[in-house]
């Protein structure tokens, strides 16, 4: 088993920044892809980035050049720094941990982009 401490989440305006964490612990193997989704209501739950044990990284298009993943191996946590927040990334963002035991999910953080 894997859990996922999401943190970061929050109100933030238009043009904006907020940086998202998420700790993982438990049973973690070498090879593993950690990364973040995020859902509006109504929608389905999108990719927004991920990033590979080796850093290997993946953006969606809707977030390219505004939002960077890292992470930091020795913690076994994830960061997503979003900047030039818009409104439509109001969201819920989801840490997710991939590894060859299973999918793991955090609880969820609200971010929310207001003007």
């Amino acid at each position: 088993q894997v859990q996922l401490v999401e943190s970061g989440g929050g109100l933030v305006q238009i043009g904006g920044s907020l940086r998202l964490s998420c700790a993982t612990s438990g049973n973690i193997f070498g090879i593993n892809i950690m990364g973040w989704y995020r859902r509006t209501p109504g929608k389905q739950r999108e990719l927004v980035a991920t990033i590979s044990n080796r850093g290997s990284t993946d953006y969606a298009n809707s977030v390219k050049g505004r939002f960077t993943i890292s992470r930091d191996n020795a913690k076994n946590t994830v960061y997503l720094q979003m900047s030039s927040l818009k409104s439509d990334d109001t969201a819920v963002y989801y840490c997710n941990f991939y590894q060859r035991s299973g999918d793991y999910w955090g609880q969820g953080t609200q971010v929310t982009v207001s003007s």
